[in-house]
């Protein structure tokens, strides 16, 4: 069976939106002293790329004909450029990696859940 790209962006949201919040909350309930171990770090990459394959699906299904609202597309791109500003100050991130990134990955959960719940609306 034939799965529709659109379909995969919806089931994808929900599964990307769940990684990101349970890695997130494994960040936040790391010690402060310890180091996270190397386990963490692959768990937001495995994040981080389930929100940018989703990013990349939903602008492939938009350019598709599909009209998924404006408050939708707004919560995607605001995921877009949280993660582009993490990029650019990930070098802060080297302080406290686990609560950073924990707190990164809870917030992009809330845009990704409200993204979810806002399809199809408009301002």
């Amino acid at each position: 069976m034939l799965i529709s790209l659109s379909d995969f962006h919806t089931n994808w949201g929900y599964i990307a939106a769940g990684i990101s919040g349970i890695v997130g909350l494994w960040g936040i309930l790391i010690r402060r002293r310890e180091p996270p171990p190397q386990a963490f770090y692959y768990g937001v990459g495995l994040a981080i790329s389930a929100l940018l394959l989703q990013i990349v699906i939903g602008v492939i299904v938009a350019n598709g004909g599909v009209d998924p609202g404006n408050q939708h597309v707004f919560y995607g791109v605001v995921i877009a450029v949280t993660l582009s500003f993490a990029y650019i100050y990930r070098s802060q991130f080297r302080k406290r990696p686990a609560m950073y990134y924990g707190l990164l990955l809870l917030f992009t959960m809330g845009l990704a859940i409200r993204g979810i719940l806002t399809f199809g609306g408009n301002f």
